[in-house]
């Protein structure tokens, strides 16, 4: 669980400012556990974009910077990804955010879980402050999540009251974030030759939204079963026109019989 800190005692000892990074400020780079986290990411990403979810006024990022100043002090940290509702101005390069100055403050926020200090957990007040302490009590992130990749174990939590609520998911092992209007669960299978657990968004109604190239393998297989079921028309089309051209042949013949046979085909008793 993650620790609870007094909202009161928070406040006697913090000032929060949202200011912009000085003139060139040279962000650090944030190495990722191992390849995997970056798939994961882009993978949430690519959904929402092929499915039109994406806006120009929203931002979607991965690794990147959230900014702000806590008793003077700049802080910064690099979620795995995020989703941040609007944003005052779009810019084509942004390399970090700072919440209020440039927009909204995320209304989603997820961390991988590392193999190195379990940080995603971190209530550390003093700085810099853990990542938990940061997104609750200084950003106030409406959602955290935290996904352990090589287990499957995804937690859920939500801002009630000033602090984070574990949530259970429901029956089909889905959680509702309300501000996108759509399910997150987890999914285990293979894509860009990584094989395990994934995050994936299913639509209100339930139903999985596919990735682009499943969506392809989907129309490769309806195009190829209807192309299976034309084949069979045209085969029973093929048979039924034989028969048709036998039958003909067969009263040919007959009609020749009868004929050789001082016989009117055409004036026998019915």
């Amino acid at each position: 669980m993650i620790p609870q800190v007094s909202e009161a005692k928070i406040s006697r000892e913090m000032v929060i400012t949202w200011e912009a990074l000085p003139d060139g400020f040279r962000l650090e780079d944030d190495p990722v556990d191992n390849t995997g986290q970056p798939l994961i990411a882009a993978a949430l990403s690519e959904i929402l974009e092929h499915w039109g979810f994406i806006q120009p006024y929203m931002l979607f990022a991965t690794n990147f910077g959230l900014c702000a100043t806590i008793n003077g002090q700049l802080v910064i940290k690099a979620p795995d990804w995020l989703y941040i509702p609007s944003v005052l101005q779009v810019l084509p390069n942004r390399k970090s955010y700072t919440p209020y100055l440039e927009g909204d403050v995320p209304a989603v926020v997820m961390e991988f879980l590392s193999h190195k200090d379990n940080g995603e957990y971190s209530f550390k007040r003093t700085y810099p402050p853990g990542k938990c302490f940061f997104y609750e009590q200084v950003l106030q992130v409406p959602i955290y999540i935290i996904f352990n990749p090589d287990g499957g174990l995804l937690e859920f939590y939500e801002l009630e009251n000033g602090h984070y609520e574990l949530k259970q998911p429901d029956e089909n092992g889905l959680y509702w974030v309300a501000s996108m209007g759509l399910f997150l669960g987890t999914w285990q299978g293979t894509k860009q030759c990584r094989t395990g657990y994934w995050l994936r968004w299913w639509d209100e109604a339930g139903n999985l939204l596919p990735w682009g190239v499943e969506l392809t393998e989907q129309i490769r297989q309806r195009a190829k079963q209807e192309h299976i079921g034309a084949k069979k028309e045209y085969q029973l089309a093929e048979q039924e026109s034989q028969r048709a051209e036998q039958e003909r042949q067969q009263k040919e013949r007959l009609a020749a019989y009868l004929k050789s046979q001082g016989i009117d085909p055409d004036n026998l008793p019915t």
